[in-house]
């Protein structure tokens, strides 16, 4: 079968790579662990399924506008000046197939072959792939001190002639680490001087512990022209836990959403109807589902770093928000694909390898599911790592007996 160059550049996402391992693996009757999931147990909102519940009784499910229905766009709004203190028109708002696409049609909108899009590393796994696909050049900066949090001279430091945009995360996947009020600042005031896309990806930014916020990218801007390069990406799937549903949506200027929107006017029209309705249910309903959710993962956070910590030799640093832990295992092993596909064959954990989100040493792992399964993955985990641990371990019925330390 003959295939593009292009198809052939790309990697399969190694997220939901595991997911259908982990799947076909539970079909068999194995006892596995998901310690590699990105989405919340948690259920969607009541006001969610109600109005989707509502469409779908009626029967009148049709197209919609390519950029999303009138009652989401204003919707979004709404939030925006609710959480963002920023008051946004409908025309700088396109609705999306989850934030994923809503990125992905972003890139496409605004880069040229050889443009180079910069974001610091570790990062999401989809970053330097959707780069790729839209021809332009990733590139991961790593912060200079060796932590997960860059300073603005990393930023500089890569930036050049054919640098477009930046990204920021924060709170970071797979980190959980939070950038900074100043260092925000920085990077807005940066991109404005230097005429950068600073694309703020903020699905995470409710979603923050120990009383901590996230910074408001808005409250630096001082270009609120026309032609301001500043776009915010967020949806409903992480804080809402509406994973399934798929939508998302990016805030830009009234010309660049014009020009994502024909884009994806012809990539997929609108997003699925339903759906629609339902985010709008979620984003004008009572919001104690978000914070429910943030203080459960807030206290599966604390179990997760609590455990991990307990673990001879690793490295953990505390997230500050997100559902995800990025502790360093290099004291037992620097693969991590290896170390991945160590832990899934001998104790059946599955675990993200950090060299998917550039830092090899480290393994991603989520606390978004239960507290059994955080407690007893780790358990898992130990065993098989530190020869002090026992010699037996019970998965489930079955008994297994260390024989490779």
């Amino acid at each position: 079968m003959s295939i593009s160059q292009l198809a052939r550049s790309i990697s399969q996402s190694p997220t939901l790579k595991l997911n259908e391992t982990a799947a076909m693996l539970r079909d068999k009757g194995e006892p596995v662990i998901h310690l590699g999931g990105g989405e919340p147990k948690s259920k969607a909102p009541i006001n969610a399924i109600i109005n989707s519940a509502a469409l779908l009784n009626s029967g009148d499910v049709k197209y919609t506008p390519a950029d999303g229905i009138p009652a989401l766009k204003k919707a979004i709004v709404r939030y925006t000046e609710e959480y963002y203190n920023k008051l946004v028109a409908a025309d700088q708002i396109m609705a999306s197939n989850g934030a994923k696409q809503a990125l992905m049609t972003l890139l496409y909108a605004i880069l040229n072959p050889k443009d180079e899009v910069v974001f610091p590393a570790p990062y999401w796994v989809s970053y330097g792939e959707m780069v790729k696909l839209a021809g332009g050049v990733p590139v991961p900066v790593a912060p200079s001190d060796g932590s997960f949090r860059p300073t603005m001279e990393d930023i500089t430091e890569v930036v050049g002639s054919y640098t477009k945009a930046i990204i920021i995360n924060s709170p970071s996947n797979p980190t959980g680490v939070l950038y900074s009020a100043g260092f925000i600042a920085e990077v807005v005031a940066y991109c404005e001087k230097k005429k950068l896309y600073l694309i703020m990806d903020d699905i995470y930014n409710r979603l923050v512990f120990d009383g901590k916020t996230a910074p408001n990218c808005y409250e630096y801007a001082k270009d609120d022209t026309a032609s301001s390069r500043l776009v915010v990406i967020q949806g409903v799937s992480k804080m809402y836990a509406m994973t399934g549903f798929r939508i998302g949506w990016a805030i830009g200027n009234k010309n660049l959403i014009e020009a994502m929107t024909n884009i994806q006017s012809h990539q997929s029209s609108g997003p699925a109807t339903p759906s629609q309705w339902a985010a709008v249910g979620a984003l004008t309903g009572v919001q104690s589902s978000v914070e429910s959710m943030r203080l459960t993962l807030e206290n599966h956070r604390n179990v997760m770093v609590e455990r991990l910590r307990a673990i001879p030799g690793l490295q953990v640093t505390k997230p500050d928000g997100t559902f995800y832990c990025f502790p360093d295992f290099r004291a037992y092993e620097k693969d991590s694909a290896k170390l991945a596909g160590f832990l899934l064959e001998k104790v059946r954990v599955v675990a993200v390898p950090g060299k998917e989100f550039g830092l090899d040493g480290h393994l991603r792992l989520s606390f978004c599911g239960t507290i059994k399964e955080i407690t007893e993955g780790i358990e898992r985990i130990q065993w098989a790592l530190d020869p002090n641990s026992a010699n037996e371990l019970y998965l489930g019925e079955r008994k297994l007996v260390r024989d490779w330390l």
